[in-house]
């Protein structure tokens, strides 16, 4: 049976995303390799043994399942008074890519987010830390709010889902085509 991750940093160890000074090794229980971190679920199979009610295939983009995310929970996006400043990485922030902060992540991870609200996906880069308002997990850049289509929005809620080094899109199945 696979550990349950106590916080972010090791999730993240869990799943093979380079540490860095903040994610120090748990002095606890060993971690499973990141290859066991995701496995998709067999297919529903009918006595027939076809998929579901009956055997039709589905389009693709339904046929896969959408594998559990890594963390929920409420995502903000940078005011523009925040272009140009130094972030917690040492980089300079900016506005118009995508990226974020998040309270634990190794800065460079990349994190697919999904709007609950849109079902839109983007995948940032964490550069930064915070935030440290409410129970907000996130902290989105200008760009990746409006990929989201959550700009003018305020607070809504996310999902997160940690990609692994080689990993350049969200899941196939999150992806969802812009209005």
């Amino acid at each position: 049976m696979p550990i349950e991750p106590r916080n972010a940093c090791e999730l993240a160890q869990q799943r093979g995303v380079p540490s860095s000074r903040f994610c120090a090794p748990s002095a606890g229980q060993p971690l499973e390799p990141p290859s066991t971190a995701r496995q998709p679920p067999e297919p529903v199979r009918n006595s027939a043994g076809g998929r579901g009610a009956d055997s039709a295939e589905l389009p693709e983009s339904l046929a896969e399942p959408v594998p559990e995310s890594d963390q929920q929970g409420l995502a903000s996006w940078y005011g523009p008074r925040f272009h140009g400043r130094r972030t917690a990485s040492g980089e300079i922030f900016n506005r118009r890519a995508l990226t974020a902060a998040h309270r634990t992540l190794p800065f460079g991870t990349r994190v697919c987010v999904r709007s609950q609200l849109t079902g839109r996906a983007v995948v940032v880069r964490i550069n930064d830390r915070g935030p440290f308002t409410g129970n907000r997990v996130i902290d989105l850049s200008q760009a990746a709010a409006q990929e989201l289509g959550m700009q003018g929005l305020g607070i809504k809620p996310v999902e997160l889902w940690l990609l692994e080094e080689g990993e350049g899109d969200c899941p196939r199945s999150l992806s969802v085509s812009a209005p």
